[in-house]
């Protein structure tokens, strides 16, 4: 979550994660086929993408059932549930509100009716022509509250007044701006769609003989494909519409590719067992490492990692400079969303909650830790404070990124340039902020290298303030369309029926 004013939640609340992105999307067509179950395997292995609900949509040829609540894919789906959602197309979503308060009535799938049945909508990533586009709304239905239920909306109006769901979406698309992986669907067809920039990673994916399924799946990562047994097809194309059903895969395009792919996916928001423009990410962080230890030397006793995202990095920084790699602090792999909220006394044990360090390996030890960014440093403060306190010798922080300068309007909860500590204090500054012998930052040319994707197809805007999409800031933000209109009203369950 984020607050109003801007900060990021993982600097005040341990129980909290990092830089979180607006959300996981997965598709499936596969007559047939358990499609709740693998909607539900596929958004399990996206839920890093989100923790606030998730939610799927399911079709049996003759309606639609949406089924959504708050929560993790875990908590809000059991066996019994899947058992009576039915169909052979879903789609699903997890969602991290980065556009309207996390409340049901913002969970994905959207859903509204359209001319012959009903259309059912999930999103990931951001607009930034919003207004424009709730503009365009019929006056009795502009109470959507998110920029998703706009597009919803939009789509669903548009195939009502006559034209196809693909018709409308050709032309609806093409004056969409901003970040967009789009998985839709009507009472028999699933359709995917990405922005021209391709900011977020999509892909295409077929179910065949490894499965024992026959069928496709659009996901927003490579690794969901993997876990519901999927053969990766390719990338889903920068400003191109899949349309999905008993006749195959059929491609079209609403606009020119100007690829601009998510930087930052390759630092922390990706799985690191996922491939993006064909390279594991994996593989990418550990590269990262080995490039900071050359550019960051320094003379320590161990490497340790800030688990779990900072560990590729932290391989490779080990393997680059020789000194060894070691596991100075334990997760706690329980602690993410919870409803149960930290009294004060907790509050002030800060990251312990979250990690705790293994003393013995700590002690008299100079360390390198290494971590994948710095946002606003009440994370770095802290988590210095108490290797400190665990009898560490020195502590030498090195970053697997570059500072992060610029708020992003593309799909990334940052907090706002006003609080984002590189954006304010220097690198010696932001040291001794922390309280850290020595801080060091990977060169954004460097991290660009290790990814061997070309400088101009990369969004660097959070880190260079380039933004490839020009974005109005005055009609930006996370509850610009709540400000004028109240929430919807809804429950668990919705169906159409065609």
């Amino acid at each position: 979550m984020s607050y109003s004013d801007g900060r990021l939640s993982m600097d005040l609340d341990p129980l909290e994660r990092g830089p979180q992105d607006a959300c996981g999307v997965f598709g499936v067509w596969a007559p047939g086929e358990e499609v709740s179950k693998l909607t539900y395997f596929g958004l399990y292995a996206l839920q890093h993408r989100g923790q606030e609900s998730a939610g799927i949509a399911l079709s049996d040829g003759e309606r639609i059932v949406v089924y959504k609540d708050m929560g993790l894919v875990s908590q809000v789906f059991n066996e019994a549930t899947l058992d009576s959602l039915r169909g052979h197309l879903a789609i699903g979503h997890c969602r991290y509100s980065t556009t309207g308060s996390p409340v049901w009535e913002n969970a994905q799938p959207t859903f509204y009716t359209a001319r012959e049945g009903g259309l059912a909508l999930g999103h990931n990533g951001n607009l930034i022509n919003t207004p424009e586009l709730a503009a365009l709304l019929p006056d009795t239905r502009r109470n959507a509250t998110t920029d998703t239920e706009v597009l919803t909306n939009l789509l669903a109006s548009r195939a009502r007044d006559g034209s196809t769901v693909e018709e409308a979406a050709m032309e609806l698309l093409p004056q969409v701006q901003g970040a967009f992986s789009l998985v839709f669907m009507d009472e028999n067809t699933l359709y995917a769609a990405r922005d021209p920039q391709g900011i977020r990673p999509f892909v295409l994916g077929r179910l065949g003989e490894t499965s024992g399924a026959g069928g496709w799946v659009v996901a927003s990562e490579t690794a969901a494909l993997d876990i519901v047994g999927a053969e990766v097809v390719r990338e889903i194309e920068p400003g191109e519409l899949l349309t999905i059903d008993e006749r195959g895969v059929r491609s079209r395009r609403f606009a020119p590719a100007r690829r601009k792919g998510c930087l930052f996916e390759y630092v922390y928001l990706a799985r690191p067992d996922t491939t993006i423009a064909g390279r594991n990410v994996n593989s990418t962080r550990v590269e990262v490492g080995r490039r900071l230890a050359r550019q960051h030397p320094v003379d320590a006793d161990l490497v340790i990692p800030v688990p779990e995202s900072g560990t590729p990095a932290a391989v490779g920084y080990a393997e680059e400079s020789g000194i060894p790699f070691a596991q100075g602090l334990v997760k706690n792999s329980y602690v993410g969303r919870t409803f149960i909220q930290p009294s004060q006394t907790l509050r002030q044990l800060g990251i312990r909650l979250k990690l705790n360090p293994l003393r013995e390996v700590i002690q008299g030890r100079r360390l390198v830790v290494v971590d994948d960014s710095i946002v606003r440093g009440n994370t770095q403060r802290a988590l210095v404070r108490m290797l400190r306190d665990a009898g560490a010798a020195e502590v030498h922080v090195r970053i697997s990124s570059p500072p992060v300068l610029w708020p992003c309007y593309y799909g990334i909860d940052f907090a706002t340039r006003a609080e984002l500590i590189a954006a304010n204090l220097s690198v010696d500054e932001i040291a001794a902020s922390v309280n850290a012998d020595s801080l060091a930052f990977v060169e954004l040319d460097e991290l660009i290298a290790a990814t061997t994707v070309p400088k101009n197809d990369l969004c660097r805007a959070c880190f260079d303030g380039v933004y490839p999409i020009e974005v109005d800031p005055a009609a930006r933000g996370k509850y610009l369309l709540e400000k004028s209109c109240g929430t919807p009203e809804g429950s668990t369950l919705a169906t159409s029926t065609k």
